[in-house]
């Protein structure tokens, strides 16, 4: 092998794991379309999942599995509660090493994952000592346990209302998105036992970013509200909330983080993202600075579809003072340089939006279509919730009852982050990184491979989907292999087009 090889060899190894390193925080962006504010009348939840650090992510099904009186969940911290007698299957994205990353999409359609939203809260030790938070806290397994346990979004929240208020929650705050084809719930926890879930309004759309977004609240309203009982009387006792202001309670106002000295959020009012996902839904620029804080929710003038949500995840301020797409390397090499970063970076190791539609059965109706790293140079591929696995170059083939252990997701196998060419994972990220090296052409030529990709996929939805029906009707077994064959055939063809594209990337970029 030749020194020009031998460097791109190196050159791509490097930035396929550690194109992040420097950055250890989470980004995540969620939105999230009530049925009434979509085409098809779907509930509709789209997320970016982005950390730093060397990362990837796992993509498999887990079955039903049984426990007997005796069996227990283990906390990451030690904590226990007695297992369920029979857990539901779900469709696991797993990211290894990270506490707040997985997200579930179980067998009723039920969907939930989250973004960080930091507090105002004190510290763990502070309420460890004065009992708001138990056995250590609850973090990393809320969401599975709701995965393991809901049949509908709103039970859900009940569960994980439940699980925060015996063990409080371990981290400074988080906003946890749980979803069916029904509803879309907020549920905004605070490190300890404070927490407020708020419904998404069926006509309207939220864009949650990493700052809490809930507002105004009425625990009354018990259609759309679920909370701690306290959550105000609370904020008073700690001086984040004067009723004799004559405000109104805002959960934002009282229990989000201060914001940074000359942030974003500090001089205009709003975080960038929220402020332009709500502008690219309205049509216009919201103007800045904002007077007052940017609301829950708003009222869409046009229905969104899938490809609308979409995207809003891949996009980079554009159009705006704020936009670096022309960068020569493209804007994800310089978000966090400038005052904004914009909703698609190159800490994304997931994009999806879920499709979730209540008039069809949910092994047909509920989707997700997903881009394996980042959306802007990624594919999307539609995954049924009736699927029975996943192409095993999704996962690493790790025993699975292993795999669902706490410890095994934390302390993960020697080797877990090595580039390893024949697992998909990488196959994205490597076209992800090569158009970096020259946005633009770069965009230009994977686009031109993505776009009739999915343009084809969406053009053939409700034929597969038809088909799909007409097979249930007959045979739940044999509809569900048909639509294992159909995801898995896509998921695989993405990946060898994804090789064929870094190919191609790599000659031009590297050998021109």
């Amino acid at each position: 092998m030749n020194m020009k090889k031998i460097l791109w060899v190196m050159v791509v190894s490097l930035l396929v794991v550690t194109v992040t390193a420097s950055f250890v925080f989470a980004d995540c962006f969620t939105v999230l379309v009530g049925k009434d504010a979509s085409v098809d009348g779907a509930v509709m939840w789209g997320h970016n999942e982005q950390n730093g650090g060397q990362r990837i992510v796992n993509y498999r099904v887990v079955p039903r599995m049984k426990f007997g009186p005796s069996d227990v969940v283990t906390l990451r911290a030690g904590g226990t509660l007695p297992e369920a007698e029979e857990t539901f299957s779900f469709i696991w994205l797993e990211n290894p090493g990270i506490s707040f990353s997985d997200a579930y999409f179980n067998e009723w359609g039920v969907a939930t994952g989250s973004d960080g939203c930091g507090t105002r809260e004190d510290s763990y030790d502070e309420l460890v000592e004065r009992g708001d938070i138990v056995d250590g806290g609850i973090e990393y397994m809320l969401r599975r346990i709701v995965a393991q346990r809901a049949k509908t979004s709103r039970e859900g929240v009940k569960i994980a209302g439940e699980l925060l208020d015996r063990f409080g929650y371990a981290a400074s705050g988080r906003s946890l998105m749980i979803v069916d084809a029904n509803e879309a719930w907020v549920l905004s926890m605070v490190r300890g036992k404070h927490w407020m879930a708020q419904r998404v309004p069926d006509d309207e759309v939220v864009l949650l970013p990493n700052v809490h977004v809930i507002q105004e609240i009425d625990l009354e309203d018990t259609d759309n509200f679920i909370g701690s009982p306290d959550v105000i009387d609370y904020a008073i006792e700690r001086g984040w909330y004067d009723p004799a202001s004559g405000k109104a309670f805002s959960f934002r106002e009282a229990y989000n983080r201060i914001p940074k000295e000359g942030s974003f959020l500090d001089i205009y009012g709003c975080d960038p993202r929220q402020w332009y996902a709500q502008s690219m839904i309205l049509g216009k620029l919201i103007e800045l600075p904002v007077k007052e804080h940017l609301p829950f929710s708003i009222k869409p003038p046009n229905k969104l579809s899938v490809q609308d949500v979409a995207s809003i995840l891949g996009s980079h301020l554009d159009g705006t003072e704020f936009d670096a797409t022309e960068n020569p390397t493209g804007p994800h090499a310089v978000e966090r340089s400038g005052l904004a970063r914009s909703i698609c970076g190159p800490r994304t190791q997931e994009a999806a939006v879920y499709q979730l539609r209540n008039w069809m059965p949910k092994e047909i109706g509920s989707l997700v279509w997903r881009t394996t790293t980042a959306r802007c140079s990624g594919v999307l591929v539609p995954w049924y919730l009736g699927i029975t696995e996943t192409p095993e170059s999704y996962y690493k083939p790790w025993d699975m009852e292993e795999q669902l252990k706490v410890t095994h997701h934390f302390d993960p196998p020697a080797g877990t982050f090595d580039f390893d060419p024949e697992f998909a994972f990488f196959a994205f990220n490597a076209v992800e990184n090569l158009v970096q090296l020259n946005y633009e052409k770069g965009m230009e030529i994977a686009r031109a491979v993505w776009d009739p990709f999915e343009a084809e996929q969406f053009a053939i939805q409700s034929t597969i989907e038809e088909v799909a029906l007409k097979l249930l009707a007959e045979d739940e077994a044999l509809a569900k292999q048909f639509l294992t064959s159909y995801t898995n055939s896509r998921a695989l063809q993405a990946v060898d087009l994804a090789n064929e594209l870094a190919k191609e990337l790599k000659t031009l970029f590297w050998a021109g």
